[in-house]
């Protein structure tokens, strides 16, 4: 049975861990409202240009002169992942929900004899995925997000990439990131960036468009030719994408810390009562036991 004094200084060191818990739970409430305003900013514009690109390359991608980052290589054989997690622990399973979807998508590939390389945006996605995958991790991009994000960097990392298809270094790229959802949900999302892949639209789009005037089927004149305009607006849609990613992995790490930084408080909380009642029966034992011994001295006497 541990003394009065080791238990005092349990009760004084889980409180301290409360305090710094509910400091940083604190911390991140007042980081998500801004970071989910901003996420969700970022979702029509990239929704739409997405599905502008769509509408374009349904025409464009069989014809001849067209981008690779449209058509492709005409290879499957390597593939870039790009894994987009936090540079700081103590936020649940954020991190961990991205790597394993990585790890999946990966482990995929290597069983159909395809090559993959990795590139980290994050110290946790590179420490969660060196083990198994050292080798195939080209480069880790820290603290992306300070002093704080910005399209720039997000242009940044998508000019990496640019210029590793362009030198033949990989033939399909995949980023993995979390979409926010809120602050106890956050959903591992894997979007294909190379070649373009139009994901399909749903119901609320349909119902944007009628609003807006447009019908499905509408023929449209490009001018200059959408091969052109691909051309420009395709290597501009993956800083869009990697942005958004950027600004989705902000929002959810701050609901996902915040979470996790409640749970600590309150479990710090209960463990202090189970800790102070054993404490005070402790004491009680201490003392019952004393009294017991200057009763028996006084009637051995």
């Amino acid at each position: 049975m541990p003394n009065l004094q080791d238990l005092k200084l349990r009760i004084s060191s889980v409180k301290s861990t409360q305090k710094i818990t509910s400091a940083m739970k604190m911390v991140a409430a007042a980081k998500l409202r801004k970071a989910q305003e901003q996420a969700e900013a970022s979702r029509p514009y990239a929704v739409r240009m997405e599905r502008m690109l769509g509408s374009l390359a349904s025409a464009a991608g069989k014809m001849p002169g067209a981008s690779p980052l449209l058509a492709g290589t005409g290879k499957d054989d390597v593939h870039l992942l790009v894994v987009a997690t936090a540079d700081r622990g103590l936020c649940g399973g954020f991190n961990t929900s991205i790597a394993k979807a990585a790890r999946l998508k990966a482990d995929e590939l290597l069983r159909d004899g395809k090559e993959i390389k990795i590139l980290c945006i994050g110290r946790k996605g590179r420490d969660l995925l060196r083990r198994d995958y050292g080798a195939q991790i080209v480069d880790t991009i820290e603290d992306i997000a300070k002093p704080e994000l910005s399209f720039d960097k997000a242009a940044a990392v998508s000019d990496r990439i640019l210029q590793m298809f362009k030198d033949g270094e990989f033939d399909a790229c995949t980023v993995f990131y979390s979409q926010f959802q809120s602050a106890i949900s956050q959903i591992p999302t894997a979007q294909q960036l190379i070649p373009f892949e139009a994901t399909a639209g749903d119901s609320s789009e349909g119902d944007d468009a009628s609003a807006s005037g447009l019908s499905a089927g509408q023929v449209y004149d490009y001018e200059p030719s959408d091969v052109k305009i691909l051309s420009d607006l395709l290597p501009r849609n993956i800083s869009v994408q990697i942005f958004k990613a950027m600004l989705e992995n902000n929002a959810s790490e701050q609901g996902a810390r915040m979470s996790a930084m409640d749970n600590a408080t309150r479990n710090a909380g209960e463990m202090i009562d189970r800790l102070s009642i054993q404490y005070n029966r402790t004491r009680q034992a201490i003392i019952t036991n004393e009294l017991i011994e200057i009763i028996s001295a006084k009637e051995a006497l």
